[in-house]
């Protein structure tokens, strides 16, 4: 079979159909596009046909191929992990827009915040919360695939910290309330990642109730919620006491990050 039956055998999109290629046959994307006669080998063959299936029976694409690009980091990603999304990035680049000598992201998942953070400040110390211990070994990999020294500490939101303060608290937390219909196209995907109550504030609600408890004087807390919830967070946030709260979009315009100083 030749690069273009392939492709043609797939019945997926041309962008997703061309990734699961490459993928499975170790060529690149562009040497999939240029050479659409070249001919795989059998095991290609089987095994880019069996990621085809799997996508069209809705799994998703960084799932199967078992990695995702964040903020410059390919990041081994399992069903343990929520699969991290580029409007998260922009947690990242409020994050390195202030000075900070110590962070903490809560609910660290693949562990893409806490790693992006190092990366980009290698001084500072960066401490990443995880409840689920499957989670974290997904982000203890992505940590010594990238030589980056993160303290991982496992446990739900503020517990592991003790009564310990920093100068930086970030998270994305679940925010997507029960019953939602945007839920049936994520049932991939790890639930206790994604839900958050009746409201889906549950878990902003913990976290900016407990985060004045854990910042320095001046820290911040940068929390990503999801549509038309902004103004409540903002609201949470003043009633808890802190400063300067405001809201940032994200690159399509939706109201993404909400924060506040101490």
């Amino acid at each position: 079979m030749t690069i273009a039956e392939a492709l043609g055998a797939a019945d997926l999109e041309a962008r997703e159909a061309r990734l699961l290629l490459a993928e499975a046959s170790g060529f690149s994307q562009a040497s999939v596009i240029a050479f659409p006669e070249r001919t795989l080998s059998r095991e290609a063959e089987e095994r880019f046909l069996s990621f085809a299936a799997r996508r069209r029976r809705g799994e998703p694409v960084a799932y199967i191929v078992g990695h995702k690009e964040f903020y410059g980091l390919e990041l081994a990603v399992t069903p343990a992990v929520l699969i991290p999304r580029p409007e998260t990035e922009l947690l990242v680049e409020l994050s390195l827009q202030a000075e900070f000598s110590s962070a903490v992201d809560l609910g660290t998942g693949s562990g893409a915040l806490a790693l992006a953070l190092k990366r980009h400040r290698p001084g500072a110390r960066v401490v990443a919360v995880e409840a689920s211990a499957a989670a974290l070994a997904v982000a203890r990999r992505n940590a010594v695939k990238h030589g980056l020294e993160v303290e991982f500490r496992h446990g739900r939101w503020f517990e592991p910290l003790a009564a310990e303060r920093v100068d930086l608290l970030i998270s994305n937390p679940p925010y997507i309330a029960l019953g939602d219909p945007h839920l049936a196209g994520l049932g991939h995907e790890p639930a206790q990642a994604l839900e958050a109550g009746p409201d889906g504030l549950e878990h902003l609600r913990r976290l900016v109730a407990g985060a004045a408890r854990h910042l320095n004087p001046g820290g911040r807390l940068l929390l990503e919620h999801g549509l038309g919830q902004d103004a409540e967070v903002r609201g949470l946030m003043q009633v808890a006491g802190l400063r300067g709260v405001r809201t940032w979009p994200d690159l399509a315009g939706i109201p993404r990050v909400t924060g506040g100083k101490a």
